[in-house]
């Protein structure tokens, strides 16, 4: 098979151009509409602090991190934007993907000398790192990052270039695990 039949019976995607584009125009639109970027980890925050205060709400009350996310009228911290957003983000990857032809069979993929519970275990530790890291770093990659160098933010920039760098780094270290 040669490389141009193998391009046009593979997957498709948006061109990076135009993916680029419509994700500026829409954190500029966040921006407008909601006065702050886009951000994943509020989503996941968010649920953990509902989580937390349907199971011990004396406990969130009384904790300072906690109680700020809570709303005074008893509505659920669920509703918010973020919150939609994600659910969002899920379903338009998912809907991408069923239309586009990438949507297949659970699967996880890993390097033939990689077992799948070593990629699982070295996926979980990384996800946990990333989320403690999103903690100190008071926000996730798209919040910092992408939320960040939109607004002018020194602190957004330095986030952007540590967080590419210092994945190249560890890349070299780790890549045995997917390749």
């Amino acid at each position: 098979m040669n490389k141009n039949t193998k391009i046009k019976n593979g997957p498709r995607y948006i061109n990076p151009y135009l993916g680029g584009i419509l994700l500026g125009l829409l954190l500029l639109a966040t921006f407008f509409i909601a006065g702050r970027g886009l951000s994943a980890s509020g989503a996941v925050k968010l649920s953990i602090v509902t989580i937390v205060d349907k199971i011990a709400p004396s406990h969130a009350m009384a904790n300072g991190y906690y109680s700020k996310f809570i709303p005074a009228d008893g509505s659920s911290p669920l509703f918010n934007w973020l919150i939609f957003a994600a659910i969002g983000t899920f379903f338009g990857g998912m809907l991408s993907g069923a239309i586009f032809g990438r949507l297949k069979k659970f699967r996880i993929e890993h390097a033939p000398t990689v077992s799948s519970r070593t990629r699982i275990i070295a996926a979980i530790i990384g996800g946990i790192l990333f989320g403690i890291g999103s903690q100190f770093g008071r926000g996730c990659s798209s919040g910092a990052a992408l939320s960040g160098t939109a607004s002018f933010s020194f602190g957004g920039l330095i986030v952007m270039l540590l967080m590419f760098g210092i994945g190249y780094a560890f890349a070299y270290f780790f890549r045995k695990l997917w390749i």
